[in-house]
């Protein structure tokens, strides 16, 4: 398997393009600012000659100068009367929960600066998703609205409140109905708050709506057992994973629960047992689980249904008609083995399906039913409730609103002048409500529209409660006092109700003890400490499907029909991508500038095509194209050329292209909720569109290819079924004599390094925005990410591949066929500076500026750092990054760090960088020392575990493990002595401190596309 594959970042380091070899042989895409260091300085690059040795020496040395400049002194005051809890320099750690999730939330003298998960939370501590990790720049967001706002002009809380009050007793007298239009609500809290509210006003009444819907799922268990649900999944109890088109360890309903279930079965503990998992999965677009499928199989949107179908025809020995896939021999083929595994290992086995919907969704649950799956793989009985939004629902709002039965309308975490599917229809609705009032944090798309806006907290300055599944309680508590002139919505509502309790605070916390704690026998401090309740769950049922599917799959084909028109029709999907999700969160910088696990751009949304299609279409990658819908929205954007997607498909990432959320992602990427359509009562995410040529250009800001290894193997993998034959197989090593440049050195104390399974390792990016809040990286922007300038001190390598019939992996043979892309596989590999014991960089530093450990790090002084790059230059892994500018203190930067209250946010263990100063990953040096010292005050020595990195905590799939090595019970030197670690790059002989788990793929040959 291996010896055939050859293994590229971008299609233009698989052409060899003549931009890409000029960039990689360039070490540095750009010279240093020279000229603009000299202009700061008052001398100008024009220099006569008496001057030359003046401007020669400062010129060498300018970087230096600029690295050298003196930091802005702020005086501090001290404490008068110190708070009890706060001791300077001493984190304070609060648990709190984000979208559900049990949290901690790191403080420093007042500040929240980390958000890590709980480790109270049982079955549900893993991990956290990037937008946790990023959330806590959004308490410091300068976009956000500092008072309530009244008629467009700020106001007072006194003002607003008698407003309102009237107004809602206007529509109530009336006979007008009240809506309080909200995503889903799951907090047992906030829902007794809306209680009083319509026990108050009777003519109010809660409308949930999700920007990304699930109504299919719910609806489709209510017709089929009748529990309008959505379902607890345990992928850790599947052997065979089947899944069409759920991104579910992206952005599907739970990805870092999901995640740390998927990779359970995967990982190296479990391939130790000789026990891996098997997961197929049907897409038309690349998504972050499909590079992680063992067997991916591109499919239409259209051929969705049919491959459905033909999957229940072969596992129930039915014959349903348009069980056929016309071409696509490789799904047929591999949907009839899939159907003989999950007859076989009944029980075992789980069918997920993306489609929102609600015929579809029954055919799964047959599917399931007759498989085994429910009582084991699925479970009803203990529900998941992040999503209960009704589509249908809010569609008839829409219709009210027209008619003029509102008399008030009322948002709660919603934007549906942004994320709804025909905006203008809603925005010309919404003008016949007499009062509008929104509880956003800004004037937001649908804010902007309405005649108040009672901000609400950030959820770091909240008091609150999530049940996110049955039995599963957390708390939200403040971290920090509110930071502008803001009131909890709750606490809005009721006041408003005339409520006999009004402060939220003694609200939340005499539910708690009225209606949970006392069967529980605990106490409200109990539950703030632990900051989660998990209850004993019920026992899952296992539940027999008895409906008739032959009219659902009439629906279904019905369905596929409309999408695959043909002629000059595209099949469009709009999706989540996992940096921007649906798009609440687009003016976090740090999650901007993520790069997508799949395509690696960053600021901006995209067409995707396969390389087969846009040669049909004679359209060329970056070229812009106009995308029109049925109902004639249209946008224009960039056509990235996507490996692995379908022929005949289009994807578009919603969450872009907001107006009016700030100065980071305001007018970022364009639109494409429009795009959704409104068929048999629920959204559909699928639709057909035409593509047209601009004539236009415009360059994506991409990082896949910033950082080359020249083509040298840095990825190794195997079969999971060569795998149990020899478990160093895909790691053979080559027999070579060293030789060593470098001293030897003992190391007595500790000596750190870390193992990374590739077969955890989803890809995610997680890490690196964890690595990004713990170190106070710099966001740069999307123009400095073009010129290969990101500062990201983790970065997570994509790798496509294809295996090659014949063995030769020249690029004449294998670029024959175009399509053959489409079957490309995918392994990431994380990518951070690897301690070298024989560290190339240190070697060639003139000023000692980076340096080499006693315990085994790689360390840098940034005083002494003078800016050479020549430690960037002799690095083979290119993990080191150059400060061009003050990123803290540049007006170019300000959507990001550039004011006081924004930086705020940085973590006072970690030098901000000045410019000219190189920086990389520091293996979290500031956790090992406060371990240390922590360790040293309970007079005990240093534990395993005692110590975690940022990207190891923040990692769902648990794929990062560090450790002392010199401790031989320790995790991390179990992982390393895994027949399947290999160290990337290692006949140089550098000798890295981290080690990578060969990437196993459990295939069956039978079943390769």
């Amino acid at each position: 398997m291996e010896s055939n594959k050859k293994y590229w970042k971008g299609l233009e380091e698989y052409n060899n393009t003549p931009d890409f070899v000029k960039n990689n042989k360039n070490e540095f895409a750009e010279p240093l600012p020279i000229e603009d260091v000299l202009n700061e300085a008052g001398l100008s690059t024009v220099t006569p000659r008496r001057d030359f040795l003046k401007a020669l020496g400062f010129g060498l040395g300018a970087v230096t100068l600029a690295a050298c400049q003196t930091a802005p002194i702020h005086k501090s005051i001290p404490y008068l009367v110190k708070p009890e809890e706060v001791t300077p320099g001493i984190p304070n750690y609060y648990t709190s929960s984000f979208n559900g999730q049990s949290i901690l939330v790191k403080t420093r003298e007042g500040r929240p600066i980390k958000i890590e998960p709980n480790p109270n939370a049982g079955e549900f501590n893993c991990g956290t998703d990037a937008r946790a990790q990023a959330s806590v720049l959004d308490l410091y967001d300068v976009s956000k609205l500092k008072a309530p706002v009244l008629k467009n002009e700020e106001t007072t809380w006194a003002k607003l409140d008698g407003f309102v009050k009237t107004e809602l007793a206007k529509a109530q007298a009336s006979g007008k109905k009240i809506r309080l239009v909200a995503s889903t609500v799951n907090s047992p809290s906030t829902n007794a708050v809306i209680a009083q509210f319509v026990a108050k006003y009777p003519a109010a009444k809660l409308v949930q709506y999700d920007a990304v819907s699930y109504t299919g799922i719910i609806q489709a268990n209510q017709n089929s057992f009748g529990k309008a649900v959505l379902p607890k999944y345990n992928f850790d109890k599947a052997d065979l994973i089947v899944s069409f088109s759920a991104d579910f360890l992206g952005t599907w309903i739970s990805g870092e629960e999901f995640t740390a279930q998927y990779t359970a079965n995967r990982n190296y503990k479990s391939l130790a047992s000789k026990k891996m998992s098997r997961h197929i999965q049907f897409e038309s677009g690349m998504s972050l689980t499909g590079t992680n499928a063992d067997t991916r199989v591109p499919v239409k949107l259209s051929e969705e249904g049919p491959a459905l179908i033909a999957l229940y025809n072969a596992i129930t020995g039915q014959s349903l008609p348009g069980g056929t896939l016309g071409n696509n021999t490789t799904a047929d083929k591999v949907i009839k083995l899939a159907a003989k595994e999950l007859t076989q290992n009944k029980g075992k086995g789980l069918v997920v399906c993306g489609s929102n919907d609600v015929s579809t969704q029954i055919l799964v649950n047959a599917i399931n039913a007759a498989i085994g799956s429910y009582g084991t793989t699925i479970d009803l009985d203990n529900p998941c409730y992040l999503y209960a939004g009704n589509d249908a629902e809010f569609n008839g709002l829409v219709a009210e609103m027209s008619r003029g039965e509102v008399g008030a309308v009322l948002f709660l975490n919603s934007n549906p002048a942004y994320d709804s599917l025909d905006i203008k229809k809603f925005e010309a609705a919404l003008k016949n409500v007499p009062t509008k009032i929104s509880f956003a944090d800004r004037a937001d798309e649908t804010a902007s529209l309405c005649d108040a806006i009672a901000i609400n907290h950030n959820y770091l300055e909240s008091w609150g409660d999530a049940n996110a599944y049955e039995g599963y309680y957390s708390i939200v508590q403040p971290t920090i006092n509110p930071v502008f002139n803001s009131r909890q919505a709750e606490e809005s509502m009721l006041i408003w109700a005339d409520a006999p309790v009004k402060d939220y605070y003694q609200f939340v916390r005499s539910n708690w003890e009225t209606k949970m704690l006392p069967a529980l026998g605990l106490k409200w401090n109990d539950v703030l400490e632990k900051g989660v309740i998990n209850v004993a769950p019920k026992t899952a049922a296992a539940y027999s499907f008895t409906q008739s599917v032959a009219p659902v799959a009439a629906s279904i084909l019905n369905r596929s029909k409309e999408l695959g028109k043909g002629g000059n029709q595209v099949e469009l999907q709009v999706y989540e991508s996992i940096p921007m999700r649906d798009g609440k969160n687009a003016n976090n910088a740090f999650l901007q500038e993520l790069p997508d696990p799949v395509s690696k751009v960053t600021w901006d949304n995209y067409v995707a095509l396969a390389p087969k299609y846009a040669e049909k279409l004679n359209i060329k990658e970056f070229d812009v194209v106009s995308v029109k819908g049925a109902n004639g929205y249209s946008i224009d954007l960039p056509v990235l050329i996507q490996p692995g997607q379908a022929q005949g498909t289009a994807s578009i990432a919603l969450g872009y292209g907001r107006t009016k959320v700030g100065k980071a992602g305001n007018d970022v990427g364009k639109n494409a909720f429009p795009f959704v359509s409104f068929v048999n009562g629920t959204m559909q995410y699928a639709s057909s569109v035409t593509i047209t040529p601009t004539g236009g250009f415009y360059e994506l800001a991409q990082t896949q290819t910033h950082h080359s290894f020249e083509g040298r193997a840095v990825i190794k993998e195997a079969t999971f079924a060569a795998y149990l034959k020899d478990p160093a197989a895909g790691n053979e090593k080559g027999e070579h004599k060293d030789y060593d440049l470098w001293d030897q050195y003992e190391k007595p104390g500790n000596n750190w390094v870390m193992a990374i399974d590739l077969n955890a390792c989803t890809g995610c990016g997680s890490c690196v925005v964890a690595c990004n809040v713990e170190n106070n990286i710099p966001v740069v922007g999307r123009d400095e990410v073009r010129r290969r300038r990101e500062m990201h001190w983790i970065r997570i390598d994509r790798y496509y591949s294809y295996e090659t019939k014949d063995g030769d992996v020249t690029k004449e043979k294998e670029i024959a066929k175009l399509e053959d892309l489409d079957h490309v596989s995918v392994v990431h590999q994380p990518m951070l500076c690897q301690h070298c014991d024989h560290a190339p960089c240190e070697t060639v530093c003139p000023v000692l500026a980076t340096v080499h450990s006693s315990d085994g790090l790689n360390q840098m002084a940034y005083n002494r750092c003078v800016g050479t790059r020549y430690c960037a230059n002799n690095c083979p892994y290119k993990v080191r990054r150059f400060n061009w500018f003050n990123y803290w203190n540049d007006s170019r930067f300000d959507n990001y760090l550039n004011n006081e209250f924004t930086q705020l946010v940085l973590n006072p263990d970690v030098t901000t960088r000045s410019r000219g100063v190189m920086e990389k990953c520091s293996m979290c040096i500031q956790r090992i020392q406060a371990g240390k010292l922590a360790a040293k005050l309970q007079k005990r020595p240093l534990k395993d575990g005692d110590i975690k990195m940022a990207c190891q905590e923040a990692c769902s799939a648990n794929a990062i493990v560090f450790g002392d090595a010199n401790d031989p019970n320790s995790e991390v030197s179990k992982a390393l002595r895994s027949e399947r670690i290999y160290y990337v790059l290692e006949e140089i002989n550098v000798k890295p401190g981290i080690g990578y788990m060969t990437k196993i793929r459990n295939t069956d040959p039978s079943v390769q596309a």
